[in-house]
């Protein structure tokens, strides 16, 4: 399929649009990247899916909304190499460990982070919106007073769901350190979509050494202590070796804002 039929509309920093990166550069598919900017991304989305969130993948006509149902709709069009395994029982149980995450744990982890960013919005727009020019940056530094309570509404970032939030955290490394295998895959003995679902939510956490998670520095002091926190967890360097011996380069043709 050419590039310019395929465009995946994202944040530049979420876990759930990682996922969709890391499967359109695993099977090397050429494709645009439409970088939103968090709050004023919402009309755009709903024009096109009737919600809100991101990601959400053109691919020829279709419009797909959803990390999950895009790694489908990937698999579907473009099998090889696979992500999916072959067999039926393992397929199931890869897709479990993937919605437990995308359901679970994830917002866990974007709530947790959210809670030591927001007080430092200037670094958050060095985050979100460090590909625009000065002129937007100043512009959207001004619209984060009005975008952050809304954002800590709806992500429940309070000091009692960030408790709750640590325990999930560390089921979910807990989970890896304990089903990944001699190879490091958590199903069928080979790297696929539970991995780099898994490994894509949890990489906030690890801060892995790929650009297309890299955050900006310097890092405010405080999440400097959250990684430091979380990097002494055994489920921190599975992220990190699955990064390392899967995670390709950019198949992306054309960068766009």
């Amino acid at each position: 399929m050419p590039a310019p039929d395929v465009e995946l509309i994202q944040f530049r920093y979420s876990p759930y649009n990682e996922k969709v990166r890391w499967a359109l550069d695993w099977k090397r598919i050429p494709h645009t990247r439409r970088s939103l900017l968090p709050g004023p991304h919402a009309p755009v989305v709903l024009r096109l899916t009737g919600r809100t969130e991101v990601p959400v993948l053109r691919l020829g006509g279709e419009v797909i909304a959803g990390s999950a149902r895009i790694l489908e709709a990937i698999e579907e069009r473009f099998p090889d190499p696979p992500l999916f395994p072959a067999d039926p029982d393992e397929r199931a149980r890869a897709l479990e460990i993937q919605s437990w995450f995308d359901d679970d744990v994830g917002p866990c982890v974007r709530r947790a982070l959210f809670h030591v960013m927001l007080p430092s919005p200037d670094y958050l727009v060095r985050v979100f919106a460090g590909h625009r020019g000065p002129g937007m940056q100043r512009v959207y530094r001004a619209m984060l007073p009005l975008v952050m309570p809304i954002m800590r509404r709806s992500m429940q970032v309070n000091a009692y769901q960030v408790e709750r939030s640590a325990a999930s955290i560390r089921d979910g490394l807990d989970f890896v350190v304990k089903h990944a295998g001699p190879d490091a895959a958590l199903v069928g003995g080979a790297f696929g979509v539970a991995d780099l679902a898994v490994a894509s939510i949890l990489a906030p956490l690890a801060d892995p050494p790929h650009p297309d998670m890299a955050r900006p520095d310097p890092k405010p002091e405080a999440l400097v202590r959250f990684l430091r926190e979380w990097a002494r967890h055994p489920g921190v360097a599975w992220v990190h070796e699955t990064y390392r011996r899967h995670r390709p380069g950019s198949a992306e043709a054309t960068a766009t804002a």
